[in-house]
């Protein structure tokens, strides 16, 4: 039985860390702690886990999962994803991809399969390494920019203040919808993820 693996998005240093585009490696680092593991290095140029996700009940033993996060830059994740993919043999189906999302409202989460990337530029990576756009996804709301702000500026700028006071349950919340999404499958897990 191959193993899912679940990917979170961001770039990489310190520099970065904070930023609202790296909200998908801040779920991966929630889900290293749920699951007791620490990421290490990789030679697909990731850093990665082999984890056992947790049951519904939060029992552990759940489902075998790698999770990872690409050490390259959000813009050419698509390297390390598929060299991931090749390496433990996980087929597209069982691909969450975890992400920044503007076109959803700050601290809501929405899953979905395949689609438009959004001017997403490490979903336009995956897709074009992969040959496909049908794989799962974690969508993480940052909402857009305020007035004229720059897309990419806002993206590349830490949460303000008051969102970073919801942030821990944002992360809490998007750590529960991959899990639910790897338990129930996409259609049972967005009527239950989506109906918050």
């Amino acid at each position: 039985m191959e193993p899912w693996l679940i990917v979170g998005l961001g770039n990489p240093g310190p520099g970065y860390a904070g930023n609202r585009h790296n909200v998908g490696v801040m779920v991966i680092e929630e889900i290293a702690r749920r699951t007791g593991s620490t990421l290490k290095a990789h030679r697909a140029q990731a850093l990665g886990a082999s984890v056992r996700l947790p049951q519904p009940s939060g029992a552990p033993g759940g489902p075998a999962a790698i999770i990872a996060r690409p050490t390259t830059y959000m813009n050419v994740s698509g390297g390390p994803v598929k060299s991931l993919m090749n390496f433990f043999k996980v087929p597209v189906e069982k691909l969450v991809v975890i992400h920044d999302e503007l076109d959803i409202d700050f601290a809501d989460v929405r899953l979905k399969k395949g689609g438009g990337e959004g001017g997403h530029n490490g979903l336009r990576s995956i897709s074009s390494a992969l040959g496909t756009k049908d794989y799962l996804r974690v969508r993480v709301g940052i909402g857009r920019p305020p007035g004229r702000q720059d897309v990419a500026g806002f993206v590349l700028k830490d949460f303000n203040a008051t969102e970073k006071k919801e942030l821990p349950f944002l992360i809490d919340d998007a750590a529960d919808a991959t899990q639910t999404l790897v338990d129930l499958g996409l259609a049972d897990a967005q009527n239950k993820v989506h109906a918050r």
